[in-house]
């Protein structure tokens, strides 16, 4: 077997573990209910004022 033929099965391989790694992330981040994305975000969000930077006042 010629290298060039190998070296096409490898990118053919990769791009068929890239494909695979992308679909088990997306239906892990659809699994979630509206709900649990809100109580996700809204606990994320306390804690980032908790412990975060003070926000800017931009007033005018």
């Amino acid at each position: 077997m010629r290298w060039w033929k190998v070296l096409g099965l490898a990118g053919v391989a990769g791009v068929a573990a890239t494909g695979v790694v992308m679909v088990r992330a997306e239906r892990k981040r659809q699994a979630y209910t509206p709900d649990e994305i809100r109580t996700r975000l809204r606990a994320r969000l306390e804690e980032s004022a908790a412990g975060g930077p003070k926000a800017i006042d931009r007033t005018p």
